[in-house]
């Protein structure tokens, strides 16, 4: 500890440039901090989805979600599997143990699909992985507004499906958008069995006439005067008229068309559920889904950017309306912390004013929490901690510990400086107090990180709750160890000066 406090003396100079580097890197490192309203509590989770048509639960339970489950087992790193299997749909949740890479954990998953597609029946469905995202994804709601109210749901529908989603999932973070409400576009054939029968039709023949004239076929070239003129049959139905003109059979030379046996008519596929604006009407809705890891304010800017460029590509009178953003809950809970760190800042100057009871001596040991404050960041930066209700509420609990070691180094100049007789520089003085109880601020430092080291043993929800407050702590009392270690004793000798009774005591001036 001698050795530091004279090296620091005597390279007064080198230490303050460090010292405003560490400000200036944590300043930039604050910057550079991903932003969230709570700590991200969300396992190491990959979700398995398989959409059926008609199947209900226990054929689902039996023919899908078993075959995924059980070539899920024996995956590294796996905790636990869980599912549900509803009508129609199969849910399989793979938990891997905390800290498992979520890219590593979906390409396991993603190996082991390949033998349950094997699995399953043909025409059951097929597994495919969700979003990579977590339970704190869904970061922002939206609505189509029709001012005009000439379309009808189906079109907005439309519109939402092929034109905003692909458009907001351009945006980088953006890993999956949602389509809610509304009807998706389909064109219904509804047979007549009469004139089944009267054609002697079978459904199957009438469904496989149907898939094969529904279909764009390619036929090589021709090639003439140099060029390749590309050969092709065009039968991809696109219209109603397009489906009616389908000929299923032929009837002594006549051909028997499928609006013979059937009507055809656009509709909507079938659906499990509504979205209404304020309980009164119904609207198309949508959810954006923000990539794990990103951050979610910078990510909902870009989107807010996008959707003014996607408004201008809307027919007249319609526009996207955001109900729900995450940005206002997390400028809200980091507004809280923020004016509760703000406020302790200031009451602890404050307290250290009247109590030290002179304002340069206040002033250095106040320094003690900018200082450390910048130092929390630059780890936090690197440690992969977000700016959040717990991480900030670490740093505001920190305030009035921050400034301990400054204040014990200062008074001990102080004490010193006034006990003082001979004509001994004020620098020596520093130098004295400062090798008198550096040691003794490093152990109450280590003593108070060390009351934090069971919060740092959590595991599961409540270690991913509690870690940030620990991290941000401990991060902000080694930073103000650092600065009553290195900069305290330079600022003291820079701000703070010998006490004028006792210099004309001794008859000389500094």
């Amino acid at each position: 500890m001698n050795k530091i406090m004279d090296f620091v003396l005597r390279n007064r100079l080198l230490v303050l440039v460090l010292g405003a580097l560490i400000g200036t890197w944590g300043y930039f490192s604050y910057k550079q901090l991903p932003i969230d309203a709570f700590p991200d509590v969300s396992p190491a989770l990959v979700q398995v989805f398989t959409v059926t048509e008609g199947l209900a639960p226990e054929e689902v339970e039996k023919y899908i979600t078993f075959p995924v489950e059980v070539s899920m087992n024996g995956l590294p790193n796996l905790k636990n599997i869980r599912s549900v299997s509803n009508f129609g749909l199969s849910v399989v949740n793979v938990y891997f143990e905390d800290g498992t890479d979520i890219y590593f954990s979906r390409q396991l998953v993603n190996e082991r699909l390949q033998e349950a597609r094997e699995q399953i029946p043909e025409g059951f469905g097929e597994p495919q992985m969700g979003p990579i995202s977590t339970g704190m994804g869904l970061i922002l709601f939206y609505y189509l507004e029709d001012k005009t109210g000439e379309y009808s749901l189906e079109e907005l529908r439309t519109l939402q499906d092929w034109v905003v989603k692909f458009q907001l999932q351009t945006v980088p973070g953006v890993t999956e958008v949602l389509g809610i409400g509304g009807w998706e576009k389909q064109f219904h054939i509804i047979v007549n069995p009469n004139a089944l029968l009267r054609y002697d039709v079978t459904i199957n023949n009438l469904v496989d006439k149907i898939k094969k004239n529904n279909l764009n076929v390619g036929a090589s070239f021709i090639e003439k005067d140099a060029e390749e003129l590309l050969v092709r049959s065009v039968g991809l139905a696109t219209r109603i008229e397009d489906l009616k003109n389908i000929i299923i059979k032929s009837e002594d030379g006549m051909p028997v068309y499928l609006d013979q046996l059937a009507d055809i008519k656009i509709g909507g596929a079938v659906r499990r559920g509504v979205q209404t604006r304020n309980g009164i009407g119904e609207v198309v809705a949508g959810m954006v889904v923000k990539l794990y890891g990103t951050n979610s304010s910078t990510v909902i800017g870009k989107i807010e950017d996008k959707m003014n460029e996607i408004n201008k590509m809307l027919p007249e009178g319609i526009k996207i309306v955001p109900y729900y953003e995450q940005k206002t809950l997390v400028e809200a809970a980091v507004k809280t912390v923020t004016d509760a760190l703000l406020q302790g800042i200031v009451l602890v100057i404050i307290v250290l004013f009247i109590f030290m009871g002179s304002i340069r001596p206040s002033l250095v040991v106040a320094f003690s929490i900018p200082f450390s404050i910048m130092f929390a960041f630059i780890g936090m930066r690197y440690l992969n901690v977000s700016i959040n209700l717990m991480s900030f509420g670490g740093l505001a609990i920190a305030i009035g510990m921050m400034v301990d070691a400054s204040i014990v180094l200062v008074e001990n100049i102080e004490r010193l400086e006034r006990k003082s007789e001979s004509p001994e520089p004020f620098i020596h003085i520093i130098s004295r107090a400062g090798k008198e109880v550096l040691r003794p601020i490093c152990f109450a430092i280590v003593i108070i990180i060390t009351v934090f080291i069971p919060l740092f043993t959590l595991k599961g929800v409540e270690g991913k709750t509690f870690t940030p407050l620990a991290v941000t702590v401990a991060l902000a009392m080694l930073g103000s160890l650092l600065f009553a270690t290195l900069l305290a004793p330079v600022i003291s000798s820079l701000f703070m000066k010998r006490s004028k009774s006792n210099d004309k005591k001794r008859g000389r001036k500094y």
